[in-house]
């Protein structure tokens, strides 16, 4: 398991720079990281229970809380705070940021929702 070395968050850009000891860094937006939280009320309690999370492209970090020597806690400025993310889940949305944004971005437009993402992944297809 990858475990991270350093953890940065960039609030301008609204971003977490995470390198991992395996040597690799990643950017990670905030909305991202917000929408695939792993707190029941994004997941819910089972499968087939997850919430979409909706209206969340200019969340930030407000805190990050360190939790054992395995996770830690994010706090986003929208006031959810109740998700942990273990290293391993960082490592995994970290190596499968674009099928998992992209597998969001699809969830939203078949829920009827805007995002600008989807307007650009659209115009790429054309």
């Amino acid at each position: 398991m990858h475990q991270p070395i350093e953890i940065k968050l960039q609030q301008k850009s609204r971003k977490l720079v995470i390198t991992f000891d395996s040597g690799e860094t990643f950017e990670l937006p905030c909305e991202y990281l917000r929408v695939y939280s792993q707190s029941a009320e994004v997941t819910g309690h089972g499968p087939g229970q997850e919430v979409l999370q909706v209206g969340k492209q200019n969340v930030n970090i407000d805190a990050i809380t360190p939790v054992g020597n395995y996770a830690v806690k994010l706090h986003f400025d929208d006031g959810h705070d109740t998700g942990l993310y273990s290293w391993e889940t960082l490592y995994d949305l970290s190596k499968n940021y674009d099928a998992y944004w992209q597998a969001y971005l699809d969830k939203l437009l078949a829920a009827g929702h805007k995002h600008p993402d989807i307007n650009t992944q659209v115009t790429n297809l054309l």
